[in-house]
C-alpha cells in the first residue's frame, strides 16, 4: 500500500488505540512548555518532569528566569544532562522573551527559532501544544524510527521526514500524529523489543509484513 493511502488510515487506527495520546511534559503555560522542551533534549520526559517543578517554583516567569544566576540554574537542571549549555540557553531565552516580546511567547516558527536553544522541533512542540497551531510535525527518535519502519518515509534527516509527513497527512493531524507515534514507540514498538504481533497498525507496516513474509518462506 502506498504511503499516501495508508498514512491517514494509520493515523485513525492509532488515534482509536491511543485516545489519550498527548504531550507528556508537564506544564501550566506556554513559557513552562518552552523551557521544559528545551530541557528534554537528550533526556526523558520523566526526568524533565522531576526537575521543572523545582525550576518553575524558583523562576516562575521569564523575568525571574532572565535574572537567574547560571550556577543556581545548573544545580537544579543538572540531572537532565548537558546542563551547562541548557542553563545558558534557558536563561538567555528568557532574557530575549523579556526584551523582545514583553515576556510573551511569539506564535510563529520563524520567531520562536530565533530564541536560544529553540530549533524547529521545539518550536513545533510549543506551537502545536500550547497554541494549537499546526506549523509542522515534531520528529523525535520515536517518530523517526517508526515512520521509517512503517514505510512512510525513506529519509533519515528529521527535517526531510517532517516534510514527507506533512505531505501525507492533513494539516489538522500534524501535532497529534507525533503524540501517537511517540505513544506507539514507548508502549508497543519499543526499539529493542518491538511487539509487532499486538501492534494496531502492523498490517500497514513494511517492516512487519516483510518479517512475516520471511517467516513463511
Amino acid at each position: 500500500m502506498k504511503a499516501k493511502v495508508k498514512a491517514p488510515i494509520i493515523y485513525q487506527k492509532l488515534n482509536e488505540y491511543f485516545p489519550d495520546a498527548h504531550c507528556e511534559l508537564n506544564h501550566e503555560n506556554p513559557f513552562q512548555l518552552l523551557i521544559a522542551t528545551i530541557l528534554s533534549a537528550q533526556c526523558t520526559d520523566i526526568r524533565v518532569n522531576m526537575v521543572t517543578p523545582i525550576l518553575f517554583k524558583q523562576f516562575p516567569t521569564p523575568k525571574k528566569l532572565s535574572l537567574a544566576k547560571l550556577p543556581e540554574v545548573e544545580t537544579i537542571i543538572h540531572s537532565t544532562g548537558f546542563y551547562k549549555n541548557k542553563a545558558i540557553n534557558i536563561v538567555n531565552c528568557a532574557k530575549q522573551l523579556v526584551e523582545q516580546y514583553n515576556s510573551e511567547l511569539p506564535r510563529t516558527i520563524e520567531e520562536l527559532t530565533t530564541l536560544p536553544g529553540v530549533g524547529r522541533k521545539t518550536a513545533n512542540v510549543v506551537l502545536g501544544n500550547a497554541f494549537n497551531l499546526n506549523y509542522g510535525v515534531v520528529v523525535d527518535t520515536h517518530v523517526k524510527r517508526i515512520t521509517g519502519l512503517i514505510g512512510l518515509t525513506k529519509e533519515e534527516d528529521p527535517v526531510k521526514i517532517e516534510q514527507d509527513l506533512m505531505k501525507l497527512l492533513p494539516r489538522e493531524y500534524w501535532t497529534q500524529v507525533s503524540h501517537l507515534f511517540i505513544f506507539l514507540g514507548r508502549k508497543i514498538c519499543i526499539a529493542r523489543r518491538p511487539q509487532c504481533e499486538i501492534c494496531p497498525v502492523n498490517q500497514y507496516c513494511d517492516f512487519y509484513l516483510k518479517d512475516l513474509k520471511l517467516k513463511k518462506a
